[in-house]
C-alpha cells in the first residue's frame, strides 16, 4: 500500500484518485485519510501501510457496491416474484426446493396457475413454480444492500453520522474478505466464520489490540447477515451466532478533576495552541457538559445572547439526537458565556465535524501536558461537569435535565426552568481566562 502513502504534518495519510470507471459514481476526485500512524513512529511506512491496505479494501467495496446494477436487477425481479406468489396465495420458492415438496402442494400450484394462465402467463409461472431464482448477494456486496433496506432509519442522519454509521460496518466487511475471500453470503459457512473468529483472536494476541473491536466487528457482521436474510428470506444459518471474544473490557473515561480545569486548562494561554474555535467549544463543553456533536452544531438560531438568560438550545438541527431527552436549553455562564459572546454563531469549522475538534484537541491537550492519564480526553469535560453538580448536591432531576438524560422517574411537568439551571450552573461557574 505504498504507492497510496503520503506524508502530511507528520502523520501518514492514504490516499488514493477515484479509479476512471467509478468517477461517474463517486465525484470525491481524490480519496484521503489519515491512518493515524505517525511518520516519526513508523518512518518505513509498515504499520501505515496496513492501516492503508484496510482503507483501500473498505474502498474497493464501497465502488464496487455503487456499480453493482446487475445484482440489484436480479434483487428486484426476485422481489416482484415473491410478492405475486404471496398475492396469489403462496410462499414464494425457488424451483429446486419446490420439487422436493409434497406433491399435494405442487398439484395446487399448478392448478392455479392454469387457472390464470391465459391472464398472466409467463408471471404467474415464474412467481407460482420457483422460475427466478434467490439473489446471490456478494460478500463485496452485502453493505449496499444493507444500506438499503436501512434508509428509513437513517433518514434524519446528519452527512457525519452517516459516515460514522457506514464506516465500521464497511471495514467490517474488508476484514472478513480478507480471511475468506469474496463469496456469496449464502456460501459463508460456520466455519469461515470461526476462522474469522480466530484470526481476530490472533491479531488480539500479537498486536495488542482490543477485544472489543474484534466484537464490533463480529457484530456488525451478524447484524447485516441478519437484516438481509430476513428482507429476502434467503435461509441463512447464523453463522456469526455466539462468536463474540470474551474478556472484553468496558472502560470509562476519566474525568478533570475541577481544579486542574480552573488552574491549568483556563490558564491564561495555557490553549493557545488551539485555533480560537477549537479553544472556546473546549470551554463551552467544560461550562455546560454538551456533548461535542451538540456544541459545534449550535447556529445564530439557537444561540441566544440577547434573552433575558443567554443560553443555547440543542435541537436536531439536520441530525439526529443521541437520545429524546437531548433536546434541552442550557444557561450559559462563567466560561461558557464569554466563549458564545465571541462565537455568536457557532463554530462554523467544526459543524458536524465533532471527530476532527476531538481528535485536534485530544493531541494538544497531550502534546501540552494537559492530559493527567491515557484515559483523559475532551470529552471527560462532560464527566467532569456532571460531577461537579454532583457534589453542590444539585437535584438528580435537575442533573438528567442538563446532561440531556433520561430521568427515571415519571415526569411531571416541564422540567427546571432556565432560572434554576442557571442558579445551580453559576454555584461551579468557572473564572475566565483573561482572554478567550
Amino acid at each position: 500500500m505504498s504507492t497510496f502513502l503520503t506524508r502530511r504534518d507528520g502523520w501518514w495519510h492514504f490516499a488514493r484518485r477515484v479509479p476512471e470507471p467509478f468517477t461517474g459514481l463517486d465525484k470525491r476526485g481524490i480519496v484521503k485519510q489519515s491512518t493515524k500512524v505517525r511518520v516519526a513512529d513508523d518512518p518505513r511506512g509498515i504499520r501505515a501501510g496496513k492501516v492503508a491496505g484496510q482503507i483501500n479494501a473498505e474502498l474497493e467495496i464501497y465502488w464496487r457496491a455503487l456499480s453493482d446494477g446487475r445484482s440489484a436487477e436480479a434483487a428486484v425481479r426476485y422481489e416482484a416474484a415473491r410478492l405475486r406468489s404471496r398475492q396469489l396465495g403462496f410462499d414464494y420458492t425457488p424451483a429446486e426446493q419446490l420439487a422436493e415438496r409434497p406433491m399435494r402442494e405442487l398439484a395446487t400450484r399448478l392448478q392455479s396457475f392454469l387457472t390464470i394462465e391465459q391472464k398472466e402467463g409467463g408471471s404467474a409461472a415464474a412467481s407460482l413454480l420457483g422460475g427466478v431464482p434467490v439473489p446471490q448477494i456478494q460478500l463485496s456486496n452485502l453493505f449496499a444492500e444493507f444500506e438499503k433496506l436501512s434508509r428509513a432509519g437513517n433518514n434524519d442522519f446528519s452527512p457525519d453520522q452517516l459516515r460514522k454509521w457506514r464506516n465500521p460496518k464497511l471495514r467490517a466487511i474488508a476484514n472478513l474478505m480478507a480471511k475468506i475471500g469474496d463469496k456469496p453470503i449464502d456460501q459463508v459457512t460456520r466455519g469461515d466464520t470461526l476462522d474469522f473468529q480466530g484470526w481476530w483472536q490472533d491479531r488480539v494476541l500479537a498486536e495488542k489490540i482490543d477485544i472489543g473491536t474484534a466484537n464490533k466487528d463480529i457484530g456488525h457482521l451478524n447484524k447485516m447477515f441478519r437484516t438481509v436474510d430476513q428482507k429476502h428470506r434467503l435461509g441463512l444459518a447464523a453463522v456469526f451466532g455466539q462468536l463474540r471474544i470474551e474478556g472484553e473490557e468496558t472502560g470509562s473515561r476519566s474525568a478533570f478533576a475541577t481544579g486542574f480545569i480552573q488552574d491549568q486548562l483556563l490558564a491564561n494561554g495555557a490553549l493557545d495552541a488551539l485555533n480560537s474555535e477549537a479553544r472556546r467549544a473546549l470551554y463551552l463543553i467544560a461550562e455546560t457538559g454538551l456533548r461535542l456533536s451538540e456544541a459545534v452544531n449550535l447556529t445564530s438560531d439557537t444561540i441566544h445572547l440577547d434573552a433575558d438568560i443567554p443560553h443555547v438550545q440543542v435541537r436536531p438541527d439536520n441530525r439526529r439526537m443521541k437520545t429524546r431527552q437531548s433536546e434541552r436549553d442550557i444557561p450559559l455562564v462563567g466560561v461558557a458565556l464569554a466563549a458564545m459572546q465571541a462565537q455568536p454563531i457557532g463554530f462554523p469549522r467544526y459543524r458536524d465535524k465533532a471527530a476532527g475538534l476531538s481528535a485536534l484537541v485530544n493531541k494538544v491537550l497531550g502534546s501540552h501536558q494537559l492530559r493527567p492519564t491515557s484515559s483523559h480526553s475532551l470529552y471527560s469535560l462532560r464527566h467532569s461537569f456532571e460531577d461537579r453538580l454532583t457534589a453542590v448536591e444539585a437535584p438528580e432531576k435537575l442533573i438528567a435535565a442538563l446532561m440531556g438524560h433520561k430521568y427515571l422517574r415519571p415526569k411531571y411537568g416541564s422540567g427546571p426552568s432556565l432560572e434554576q439551571k442557571r442558579e445551580w450552573l453559576r454555584r461551579i461557574a468557572f473564572t475566565p481566562p483573561a482572554s478567550v
